[in-house]
C-alpha cells in the first residue's frame, strides 16, 4: 500500500504512483529515445537493443501502408467489437493456411487492441484477482503487467536453468504447482520462446498439453513469433495438435511481431470456450481496434502474392541480424544462446559481475548503458532464475546501428 495519498487519487491510483508498472529498462529507453544513433549525425547515439520490435522490413511494408487504401464508410462506424465479421473470416482464412496448419472457424476468433488487451481480457475471464498462474522462465517481461496490474493475479515463475539448456519439464511444473500458495488456474506458454528464440518440438508442445490437461488448468499458448522462424526446426502450432481445442486451450497471435506492426495494436484470441468468447464480446467495448487499422490488415492477409514475397525475406532478414550478433559475441569470447526465432538472442554476462546477485546485474546494466550508451533487457525483467543472463533484441535497429551497439557492447565488456 502507499504510504501516502496524492491527491485525488484512488488508493490504486496512488498505488500505481509510488510503484510504477513499467521497468526500469524501459523508463530508459523512452528517455533515451529522443536522441538515437544516426552513423553521420549522432555517431554516439542511443542503441536500443531491449524492445522486441522488427525495424529491419518497413521498406517492405511501406507500399501496403502509404498506397492507396480505398477506406470505405464502414471503417468509421461502430461494428461488432471483437472484429467485423468480413474481417473475421479473412483473418481466420489467413491463420488457418499460414499459422495454425488447419481450419479455424471466424466465430472462434476475437480481435482487441493488442496482445496485451487479448491476454488482459482473457485472463480477467479465467481467473479471479489473488488466483495464480504459472509462466516459465526466462520470460517475456509484460506479462506482469499484461496480468498483475488490474487483473490482481498472482504470477508464478516456473523457473528453468541454464546448466540444463532451460528445458521445462512436467517435474518443474509439477513442483511450481504444489508449492503454489493460491489457487492456479492457468498456465501462459509462449512458442517460440521469448527471449531466448526457442523453436519447440511437436513432442514438447505435446508434453505441456498433456500436463495442462493431467492438472485441469487452462494453458494459454501465446504464438506470437509464429511467422518470424528463421532457423532449421519449422514452427509447429498448437493448434495442430487437437482436432478441438476444447474449453481448456486458448491460442494468441498479433501482427505486432511477424508483420512488424506493433504501433497498430491489433492482437487476436482463438479459443473455442463459448463463455470466454461471449466475456471477450462484453468487455471488447474498452479495447477494440480502429476500423482504419482492420482495413489496412485486411487487405495484408488477403494478399497472397505479396505475403508470398514479404515472409520469406522478412525471416531471411531475421536470420542474418541475428547470425551478426552470435558471430560477433562469439568471436568476443561472450556466451551467448542462438536461437531460431523472434528477434532477440539471451546473452550470458555472469562472468561480467563482481557479485552473483541482483544488484552486481543492476550496475553491470547500467553500466553498459552509461558508457556504451547501449540498452539491454536485463535479467532481472525476463525473471531470470539467476543474475547475470541478459535479452538482446537484434532486429529493433538498422544493421548499421546493430554493429555500431555490438562494438561498443563488447568494448565495454572488455
Amino acid at each position: 500500500m502507499p504510504t501516502h495519498r496524492p491527491p485525488g487519487l484512488s488508493t490504486r491510483g496512488s498505488a500505481l504512483v509510488d510503484a510504477p508498472a513499467l521497468p526500469a529498462y524501459l523508463a530508459e529507453h523512452f528517455a533515451r529515445s529522443a536522441e538515437p544513433y544516426d552513423e553521420h549525425a549522432r555517431p554516439d547515439g542511443y542503441i536500443p537493443m531491449c524492445i522486441a520490435e522488427n525495424r529491419l522490413v518497413w521498406d517492405l511494408i511501406e507500399p501496403k501502408v502509404s498506397g492507396d487504401r480505398a477506406v470505405t464508410p464502414d471503417a468509421l462506424g461502430y461494428f461488432d467489437m471483437v472484429g467485423p465479421a468480413g474481417f473475421r473470416a479473412d483473418l481466420a482464412s489467413f491463420l488457418g493456411r499460414r499459422v495454425f496448419g488447419r481450419p479455424v472457424a471466424p466465430e472462434h476468433i476475437a480481435v482487441l487492441a493488442g496482445a496485451g488487451s487479448i491476454l488482459e481480457t482473457l485472463f480477467y475471464l479465467l481467473a479471479d484477482p489473488g488466483e495464480g498462474v504459472l509462466i516459465p522462465t526466462p520470460s517475456y517481461a509484460g506479462f506482469w503487467m499484461d496480468l498483475e496490474v488490474r487483473d490482481a493475479l498472482r504470477v508464478l515463475p516456473v523457473h528453468t536453468n541454464a546448466s540444463d539448456g532451460f528445458r521445462l519439464t512436467p517435474a518443474l511444473l509439477d513442483d511450481a504447482l504444489d508449492r503454489a500458495d493460491c489457487p492456479v488456474r492457468v498456465l501462459l506458454f509462449t512458442t517460440p520462446n521469448n527471449p531466448m528464440g526457442t523453436v519447440y518440438s511437436e513432442a514438447e508442445l505435446r508434453g505441456i498439453l498433456d500436463w495442462a490437461e493431467s492438472r485441469g488448468i487452462h494453458v494459454v499458448f501465446d504464438e506470437i513469433y509464429a511467422l518470424s522462424v528463421f532457423g532449421d526446426r519449422p514452427f509447429t502450432s498448437t493448434a495442430t495438435l487437437r482436432e478441438s481445442l476444447g474449453d481448456h486451450v486458448h491460442l494468441v497471435w498479433a501482427f505486432s511481431k511477424d508483420f512488424a506492426a506493433s504501433g497498430l495494436r491489433c492482437g487476436v484470441l482463438v479459443s473455442e470456450n463459448a463463455g470466454v468468447l461471449a466475456g471477450m464480446g462484453a468487455l471488447s467495448y474498452w479495447a477494440c481496434c480502429s476500423g482504419d487499422t482492420l482495413h489496412l490488415l485486411r487487405s495484408w492477409v488477403t494478399d497472397d502474392a505479396w505475403l508470398d514475397r514479404y515472409l520469406p525475406e522478412m525471416r531471411r532478414r531475421l536470420g542474418a541480424a541475428h547470425d551478426t550478433v552470435c558471430t560477433a559475441l562469439s568471436a568476443a569470447g561472450i556466451p551467448v544462446v542462438p536461437g531460431g526465432a523472434g528477434f532477440f538472442v539471451l546473452v550470458d554476462l555472469r562472468a561480467h559481475l563482481d557479485r552473483p546477485d541482483w544488484e552486481s546485474e543492476d550496475r553491470l546494466w547500467r553500466r553498459i548503458l552509461d558508457e556504451a550508451n547501449v540498452n539491454l533487457t536485463p535479467g532481472v525483467a525476463i525473471r531470470s532464475a539467476e543474475p547475470g543472463l541478459f535479452r538482446l533484441c537484434f532486429a529493433s535497429v538498422s544493421p548499421t546501428a546493430l554493429a555500431a551497439g555490438l562494438a561498443r557492447l563488447v568494448r565495454v565488456l572488455s
